[in-house]
């Protein structure tokens, strides 16, 4: 069984900055890839940042604003969000393709955290 716990959302102004932590724990033998995902109200889930070994790719909305990282050791992967914007206000999700010990990948899913931006 595996978890993912994220933790980081919460209220603030444009032009402030959030970091969301995801820390993945339970029956891992290792994680090929991390993401951030987000849904607002009304919207479909979309993809904001992913990372895959030192690769990472964003989308254009928040490319030179958003930044993701991952430390291995703790598997955890961070969100980093300056310079937020009220169209950024969403529930972000994390998600983790994981190896369990069986050689086996597998997508797991965070329980979601909210995200407000102010005007």
């Amino acid at each position: 069984q595996v978890q993912l716990v994220e933790s980081g959302g919460g209220l603030v102004q444009a032009g402030g900055s959030l970091r969301l932590s995801c820390a993945a724990s339970g029956s891992i033998f290792s994680i090929d890839a991390m993401a951030w995902f987000r849904q607002a109200p009304g919207k479909q889930r979309e993809l904001v940042a992913g990372i895959f070994s030192d690769r990472t790719n964003y989308a254009d909305s928040v490319k030179d604003r958003f930044t993701i990282s991952r430390d291995n050791a703790k598997n955890t992967v961070y969100l980093q969000m300056n310079s937020l914007k009220p169209e950024d206000t969403a529930v972000y999700y994390c998600n983790a393709a994981i190896k369990n010990w069986s050689r086996r990948v597998n997508i797991y899913w965070g329980q979601g955290t909210q995200v407000t931006v102010s005007s």
